[in-house]
């Protein structure tokens, strides 16, 4: 089984096994971490930002128009901003690492 690890807001390292095909939202929801996904991955909010450790960032495929829109939105935006809902685990992704923001902005309310 894959694995990735989340970095929350306070430091702690989350390491969990992340199943193929599964976005980075699904594995946060499955494993308790503090990600909203407000719309459900329908890339109407930005609410599950998540910034991809630099060394994977490059390993990614490049974001959408629609996910850069969203991303605008976010707060804490950095340059390895991505949407969770937007990250498919493949086995290429294995060891995975991305980082909470400081907060989320919900365009929505």
């Amino acid at each position: 089984m894959p694995k990735m690890t989340f970095i929350e807001r306070d430091g702690t390292r989350k390491e969990v096994d992340a199943p193929l095909g599964l976005s980075v939202l699904e594995i946060a929801h499955r494993h308790g971490v503090d990600i909203e996904g407000a719309c459900e991955g329908s890339l109407a909010c930005s609410t599950c930002h998540v910034i991809v450790d630099p060394e994977w960032f490059g390993k990614l495929a490049g974001p959408t128009e629609d996910e850069e829109d969203m991303l605008d939105l976010a707060f804490d935006l950095q340059e390895t901003s991505r949407l969770g809902c937007q990250l498919i685990m493949t086995e290429k992704l294995d060891g995975l690492v991305v980082k909470l923001p400081a907060g989320s902005r919900n365009a929505g309310g």
